[in-house]
C-alpha cells in the first residue's frame, strides 16, 4: 500500500524521530511511505486560539495536499482528531479525505490488522493515554496492544492513567499554574509506577511531560510509541 506521513509541525520541529520511526515500521511492513513536501500545519492551534480564518486556510492546503492519497498517517493523535472532528465544521463540507486520515497505531491495528511489528524494547514501560487519543481520535485500545507485543517491554499499568497531563495546547500557556499543577500529579504517578519509560501517542503531551520530569530530576524518559514500534 502506498502512505502518505503528515508529519505535522510539532514533528517537525521536536521529535523528528517519531516520523522517521513511523516510516521504518510501514516500510518493515512492506509499504511504501511518500512525504508530500509541500505539507504545513493542520491548523489546530490557530482554530483553538480564535484564528478561524487562518486555520481554514490551512485545512484547504491540507485537502489540497493530501487529497489524492488513498491513506494519510501521522505520529499524533491530536492533529488526526483535529482534522477529522474540526475539518467539516472549519470547511463547511465533509471532505472524503478525512476518513483516510488515521493515527499510526490505529492505521497498524485497526486498518492493517497487525499488533505485532516485531520490536524489541526491553524496558519497563507505562502509557499515558493523551486526552485526544481518547476523546478526539478515539484510537482505543490499539497503542495497549501493540506495546504488549513487543518482546522483552514489560508493560506497567498507570494509576489515574486517563487523566490529563496539563499541556492543552495553549492552555498550557494561559493557564501556566493550573497547567503545572495537573503535571505534578501526572509526574508523580509516572514516577510511582516504578517504569523506566513513559511513552504516548502524542509529541505534545510527551514535550510537557518530559519537561516536567526533567525538572523533577527523574531518572524516567519519555519516548514516542512510534519509537518503541521500531526498535529491534
Amino acid at each position: 500500500m502506498r502512505i502518505a506521513i503528515f508529519v505535522t509541525c510539532i514533528g517537525d520541529t521536536m521529535f523528528p524521530e517519531a516520523a522517521r520511526a513511523t516510516v521504518e515500521i510501514l516500510e518493515r511492513l512492506g509499504h511504501e511511505v511518500v512525504f508530500p513536501a509541500e505539507q504545513t500545519c493542520c491548523g489546530q492551534l490557530h482554530l483553538n486560539s480564535g484564528y478561524r480564518d487562518e486555520a481554514a486556510r490551512l485545512a484547504r492546503k491540507f485537502v489540497e495536499v493530501f487529497g489524492n492519497h488513498e491513506l494519510v498517517v501521522a505520529p499524533s493523535s491530536s492533529c488526526v482528531g483535529a482534522v477529522r472532528e474540526l475539518y467539516p465544521a472549519l470547511l463547511g463540507e465533509r471532505v472524503p479525505l478525512l476518513d483516510r486520515v488515521v493515527e499510526l497505531s490505529e492505521l497498524l491495528v485497526d486498518r492493517l490488522g497487525v499488533d505485532d511489528v516485531g520490536a524489541f524494547f526491553p524496558h519497563r514501560v507505562t502509557y499515558h493515554p493523551t486526552c485526544h487519543s481518547l476523546r478526539v481520535a478515539r484510537v482505543g485500545d490499539a497503542p495497549l496492544r501493540l506495546l504488549r507485543r513487543v518482546r522483552a517491554l514489560d508493560l506497567i499499568d498507570l494509576q489515574d492513567a486517563a487523566e490529563c497531563c496539563g499541556f492543552g495546547g495553549t492552555f498550557a500557556i494561559k493557564n501556566a499554574e493550573t497547567s503545572s499543577a495537573i503535571l505534578a500529579d501526572k509526574c508523580a504517578r509516572i514516577e510511582a509506577s516504578g517504569a523506566a519509560v513513559c511513552t504516548a501517542i502524542d509529541g505534545s503531551c510527551l514535550l510537557q511531560i518530559g519537561g516536567g520530569l526533567s525538572r523533577r530530576q527523574s531518572a524516567v524518559r519519555t519516548v514516542h510509541l512510534a519509537e518503541i514500534l521500531a526498535s529491534r
